[in-house]
């Protein structure tokens, strides 16, 4: 029987950052491993992003309620006017957040986190193929230190009993290796189709969202000219145009 020597080494592979077990004369075999962590830091940043967006719409709330407590606004009606069509432009604005975040959890950061969970399984096949490959590793040298012994008797026997022994744990191995040879690249290259209509929601609820809350929330606030003569007024300064 022709003796085979395996070593395992890990590389880089060029595919978009995939990692590969090498099986000198055979092929390799890509890990996910960058792909794994690109796909879980995608997830946590968008989730900060939809966080950081959600939080600056509420405190542009909270400043318009505080205007409104001011007790300026009992003083002078004009200044409460600005102040409540302030106040419902800012809850406008803060409901169209609301909605684009909720969009943007439904079309990217939930398929995002559905694509994640299939690591685990493809990590725990990668781990059932080294362990196949160890214990095929072992009982190829077993193999091995039989034929290089002197061929007597006992040492045929033992010989023709690890080659028995081989011959089941080679072939677990080889289907071990040829799964993962035909799934992982497939998986690596389906995940373009997966992402791109994420990509594109994420794009339009992007794109979209400045001009509905302008559309909306502009009629609720006064012109700046009317704003800056009722703030003149108050400092004292007259009609800016008439000076």
């Amino acid at each position: 029987m022709q003796s085979v020597r395996m070593g395992l080494t890990q590389v880089d592979g060029k595919e978009g950052g995939w990692s590969k077990l090498v099986v000198p004369g055979a092929q390799a075999v890509p890990l996910p491993c960058r792909l794994e962590e690109q796909t879980r830091r995608l997830q946590k940043d968008m989730k900060k992003s939809t966080d950081a967006d959600l939080a600056m719409s509420k405190s542009a709330v909270k400043i318009s309620l505080d205007l409104l407590s001011n007790p300026l606004c009992e003083q002078d009606q004009d200044f409460l006017n600005m102040v409540t069509a302030l106040d419902t432009a800012m809850k406008r604005m803060d409901a169209f957040n609301q909605e684009k975040v909720n969009q943007i959890q439904k079309t990217v950061i939930e398929p995002l986190k559905k694509f994640g969970s299939v690591f685990p399984s493809l990590n725990m096949a990668v781990k059932r193929r080294e362990q196949a490959l160890q214990d095929y590793r072992r009982l190829q040298a077993k193999v091995e230190k039989y034929e290089e012994k002197e061929k007597t008797g006992p040492v045929l026997a033992k010989l023709h009993q690890a080659r028995e022994e081989l011959r089941p744990v080679r072939d677990d191995f080889e289907a071990k290796n040829k799964q993962l040879l035909d799934e992982m690249p497939r998986f690596y290259h389906s995940r373009l189709d997966y992402f791109q209509p994420s990509f594109e929601a994420l794009i339009r609820a992007q794109s979209q969202a400045p001009a509905e809350k302008t559309d909306s929330c502009l009629p609720s606030l006064p012109s700046l000219e009317d704003t800056q003569m009722h703030g003149a007024a108050h400092l004292g300064l007259g009609n800016p145009e008439q000076e």
